[in-house]
């Protein structure tokens, strides 16, 4: 039995920012129970649900160092869906009404839980084979391993993962401070370890001193070695290649599933994908107040409105996009020019747009399952979710060719009659427009070959259990 131990700043269903949480809440279960022990460690946020804070027992509670501070942690535990959680208890690094705030303070939150998550080991009872710790939040955890820790009896055998999910966020601040909170002497912030410019990056860090370094696609492990993916670490990334891995996330397949959803106005299977889709278009189109037309080709955005998601590529042809025969029908949050981009649109197409600026589970479900086409233009995606819901649903993909996007949507071929989505290489306004109009001109004049895309797309497998398969081959290859 091999122990693995997952690190995380969130997980599903205690608390939610992003799809991290939905990796660290799904992966675990996809595990083969009789060969790993999988746990893993969150801190215990005021914000989360009272509901999950009232299931937590009391487990222990003990002082630790941390610089020149000593600072209470508390260990409370719980079960879900057969993984054992634990939760690290102190009421100055986790209060406040959401997980993450100032980086001068998260800074701090997350150097006192990756000590913590380390430090409450031995006490619990449990010694892990592996740590796989996910994002800047943990990346001093294989930085205190191969250091202050490893002379330890119990610590020194113990093998570290770090899994990027966002190469973006890298957890960077004041060199001086960041040797202060986290008590590591200045040997440690060289510009081969931690050190960064005139800062500390704690995710270079955690690559730095970590085993191995995964990332959530192929294609994106490769994009990171380059400058313009690499975030200023492409270089650390060419240097650590020997031990970089791309896995692709997987989705839900109990939550994301057309013959069950909740939400959904009427369930359908692959077989039945033809009649009883567009039963839900219909009801959507009705619920936003847009044209009840079964014809009109329907095109989805599910996203955080940010630069990322390629969102300037849209305004640029906003208006060709929205010709007489698509609607479009946006959902998510973000930055101000978007939310209002997206709002004036509906105000001048209104039977055409609808703009949703808020974020609902609900919605979400019903677009992925009502929509012909979904869209993610990205300008860079490590691995993206949304297109593997939308293929779950028999939504077509429309994407760019990066990260994620290119690992797991096969663009269409007319000529071998193969393909799960459509998609375009260049980060180019009208190369997109033109793949939209590609994709349209199968849909309204070829519908055989537009039904076996989604047939060819409902069929794919992007479950965690594909995913954890993976995973198990990496672990054994790391303990061999």
């Amino acid at each position: 039995m091999k122990n693995i131990l997952f690190v995380a700043s969130e997980s599903v269903p205690f608390i939610k920012t992003g799809g991290l949480a939905d990796v660290v809440g799904s992966l675990p279960k996809c595990f083969d129970k009789s060969k790993y022990d999988v746990r893993v460690v969150l801190p215990k946020y005021m914000c989360m649900k009272d509901k999950f804070k009232d299931e937590l027992e009391y487990v222990t509670h003990f002082y630790m160092n941390l610089g020149w501070r000593n600072q209470y942690v508390g260990v409370m535990k719980t079960e879900y869906d057969g993984i054992t959680y634990y939760f690290i208890d102190n009421e100055y690094y986790f209060s406040g009404d959401k997980p993450y705030g100032e980086i001068y303070y998260d800074m701090e939150k997350f150097a006192y839980f990756s000590r913590a998550a380390l430090s409450i080991l031995p006490v619990i009872d449990f010694k892990p084979d592996i740590i796989h710790c996910h994002d800047w939040q943990t990346g001093l955890i294989p930085v205190y391993l191969k250091g202050p820790f490893k002379d330890s009896d119990f610590y020194c055998n113990i093998k570290s993962i770090m899994t990027i999910h966002n190469l973006k966020f890298q957890g960077v601040w004041g060199m001086q401070q960041v040797k202060d909170i986290s008590g590591l002497a200045d040997s440690y912030f060289t510009h081969d370890k931690l050190g960064y410019y005139e800062a500390a990056n704690l995710l270079k860090g955690g690559i730095t001193y970590a085993d191995y370094v995964t990332t959530v696609s192929d294609t994106y492990a490769e994009e990171i070695k380059t400058p313009f993916y690499g975030e200023n670490l492409d270089g650390l990334m060419c240097a650590r290649s020997g031990s970089l891995y791309g896995i692709v996330n997987g989705i839900d397949y109990d939550e994301y599933n057309p013959e069950t959803d909740k939400f959904i106005i009427k369930n359908y299977t692959t077989k039945s994908v033809k009649e009883d889709k567009v039963k839900n278009k219909l009801a959507l189109q009705k619920e936003l107040g847009l044209e009840e037309n079964a014809d009109k080709f329907m095109i989805g955005l599910v996203s955080r409105l940010t630069d990322q998601k390629g969102l300037d590529l849209i305004n640029c042809v906003m208006d060709e996009i929205c010709d007489e025969d698509v609607q479009f029908v946006i959902l998510g949050t973000g930055e101000a020019q978007y939310e209002n981009m997206f709002r004036h649109y509906a105000w001048k197409y209104g039977e055409r747009v609808s703009a949703n600026m808020f974020y609902s589970e609900e919605l979400s479900h019903k677009i992925y399952a009502s929509c012909d086409a979904f869209l993610m233009p990205s300008l860079f995606e490590p691995c993206g979710l949304s297109q593997l819901m939308s293929l779950r649903y028999g939504t077509v993909p429309i994407v760019r060719e990066t990260g994620g996007l290119k690992d797991t949507v096969e663009p269409y071929n007319e000529y071998e009659s193969k393909g799960t989505g459509f998609s375009f290489a260049n980060y180019n306004a009208h190369e997109m427009l033109d793949t939209i109009r590609y994709a349209k001109n199968v849909y309204y004049n070829e519908k055989e070959a537009w039904n076996g895309i989604i047939e060819r797309g409902m069929q794919t497998d992007f479950s965690w259990t594909t995913s954890a398969k993976k995973y198990e081959e990496l672990y054994d290859k790391l303990l061999k």
